[in-house]
């Protein structure tokens, strides 16, 4: 979607998708629902053209597959990329899967992943808040649909009648720290504009000694086989007074071992978390892709709390993967671009040579 007038979002991923392809023979195109001529069916997509370093347009008809990056922000995005939806039944590699309340739902279906899965309730009235207060000191906030730590609010118990209510607001601002009573819970939120539109959360013990909230990104994909694969897993560490570690709020990247290796000196305790880690990654999308179909990658959000249990807190069908750059991983960060890549050829050639059945549309 264009953002703020003509500006994509993720422009400089786009750039590196079309470096890669151009070596595996792939001419990646971006376009928008706008981009769309209604009248022909034709689309004015953006490309990249490698040879003069410089973004060019051309008219081309629909691909036969499409790599969803779009994200909902308001709306009108949201309704404009639903009538586009409807209209063009399409073949697409990844696909939007469910709000944070369905996926729970989903997940807790699976006896492999429910035990990882910290007790949520839906946030229908004060009521079932406050029955979460009870049971637990801390508790988070999320919006169904709210990406990047937007709209995230915790509540902590600081007292016998007090709490302390932080977070982030739309636009991915750090709120101050605010004291509040029990009984001042629900005008303090409905300030922040939290409807029945929410997930209440068990808090998991996710802070540092230096009082930063940390959590995992680990990136899981389709290979050139159409196999699921652990790309990688990194660590990512929140600025001061943050309740989310996201990058795009401030957070900074670290490797996973590094994280790991600081909080537990046993080499062997490290190994098996990262063992367990790295088989919830696989059974997730396993499960999410009996469910919803198939899809090629999924960026899932990991806490580990201080006795070394592994937590399912977020799963994200359009992941972003700098936190591989970032940590200098750079390999990593070339299989995270190339793999959707891969895999994209991997099922032209199988719909081309008629094994097994298309896609199915998008729903």
């Amino acid at each position: 979607m264009y953002l703020n007038g003509k500006q994509l979002e993720e422009r400089s991923f786009f750039r590196k998708l079309a470096i890669h392809g151009k070596k595996l023979g792939v001419q990646p195109f971006v376009f928008t629902p706008d981009d769309v001529d209604a009248n022909t069916n034709m689309i004015y997509a953006q490309y990249y053209d490698t040879s003069s370093k410089k973004w060019k347009r051309k008219w081309i008809a629909f691909p036969s597959l499409i790599y969803d990056r779009c994200r909902y922000h308001g709306v009108d995005n949201y309704r404009k990329l639903m009538q586009f939806r409807n209209r063009y039944k399409l073949n697409y590699l990844s696909r939007p899967l469910a709000n944070k309340w369905t996926m729970h739902q989903v997940l807790s279906e699976s006896e492999d992943i429910a035990p990882h899965l910290p007790h949520t309730v839906n946030y229908t009235s004060s009521k079932a808040l406050h029955r979460m207060l009870t049971t637990y000191r801390t508790v988070y906030l999320k919006p169904y649909n709210g990406t990047g730590g937007r709209g995230i609010i915790r509540i902590e118990r600081a007292g016998p009648n007090a709490y302390l209510l932080q977070g982030r607001d739309q636009q991915r601002r750090i709120l101050a720290p605010r004291r509040v009573t029990k009984r001042q819970i629900p005008l303090a939120l409905s300030g922040l504009q939290i409807t029945e539109r929410y997930v209440v959360q068990q808090g998991i013990p996710l802070t540092l000694g230096n009082d930063r909230i940390h959590d995992f990104r680990m990136l899981v994909q389709k290979n050139g086989s159409g196999e699921w694969e652990i790309t990688g897993c990194a660590g990512r560490i929140g600025p001061k007074c943050s309740v989310t570690s996201n990058l795009h709020g401030g957070g900074k990247a670290v490797s996973m071992e590094k994280i790991l290796r600081i909080r537990f000196p046993d080499t062997d305790k490290v190994e098996q978390i990262k063992q367990d880690a790295y088989r919830l990654g696989i059974d997730v999308v396993e499960h999410l892709e009996k469910r919803f179909g198939d899809f090629c990658e999924a960026g899932i959000d990991l806490g580990i709390d201080p006795s070394g249990r592994v937590w399912l807190l977020e799963v994200n069908p359009k992941p972003s993967r700098e936190v591989f750059y970032r940590i200098g991983e750079l390999e990593t960060y070339r299989k995270a671009i190339t793999r959707p890549l891969e895999y994209a050829l991997w099922m032209h050639e199988r719909n081309k040579s008629g094994i097994g059945e298309s896609m199915p549309d998008e729903a």
